[in-house]
């Protein structure tokens, strides 16, 4: 929902610090490989309870992931590079809610498990409709800037992220949190499966 606000705003900034970066050594891949490992840093930070830590690694995944884009758009996008950036950009998305799992397995592991469900059905979602519509060489002019087709919804990137970011800072409300932004990620799928399928049976009259 928030996304498609966010980005164009914080795109500029991106630009101009990607410009720093923009030397040979560098590439958008090994901007992307940084940006996991250091989120991956996420997962046993949260197990320790280092809420502080973690949040610390979730931003700077994301400020990462924000630079490889803009570093990429610089270059040229790649069909290797947008494949690499989602498929790890998911697995940074799931190592949160176990993160807070094991930090406290009694209070937070049901809670984990709702809010990781939920995150297949966005995913499996987005990923469904985005493969397709490369195939019918559908636009999506709101999110032109991507690398394949941007689904929108009620929790995106933007909303995920905030999630994360007041689990850190109130790790004790994480299963309260998590509940929510579930079902909110539910609402999401649906309109998502709903809409796909309608564009999709449209092509085919």
């Amino acid at each position: 929902m928030l996304d498609r606000h966010v980005h164009p705003r914080i795109k500029p900034g991106l630009n101009r610090l990607v410009e720093r970066l923009d030397k040979p050594t560098i590439t958008a891949d090994g901007l992307t490989l940084v940006g996991f490992a250091i989120g991956v840093l996420a997962l046993p930070f949260l197990a320790l309870g280092w809420y502080l830590a973690a949040l610390v690694a979730i931003v700077l995944n994301r400020l990462l992931d924000g630079l490889d884009g803009a570093l990429a758009r610089r270059r040229g996008i790649t069909d290797a590079g947008g494949f690499l950036d989602i498929a790890l950009d998911f697995l940074f998305y799931a190592l949160v809610p176990f993160g807070f799992a094991l930090a406290a397995p009694a209070e937070n592991a049901l809670a984990a498990a709702w809010l990781l469900f939920a995150f297949i059905g966005t995913g499996s979602s987005f990923l469904a409709f985005a493969a397709l519509a490369a195939k019918h060489d559908i636009d999506n002019p709101g999110y032109a800037h991507k690398s394949f087709y941007y689904l929108g919804g009620l929790t995106e990137g933007t909303e995920t992220i905030l999630l994360f970011a007041l689990c850190c800072l109130f790790p004790m409300h994480f299963a309260l949190f998590a509940w929510i932004f579930g079902a909110l990620c539910w609402l999401t799928t649906t309109t998502r499966i709903w809409s796909g399928y309608q564009t999709l049976k449209a092509l085919a009259r």
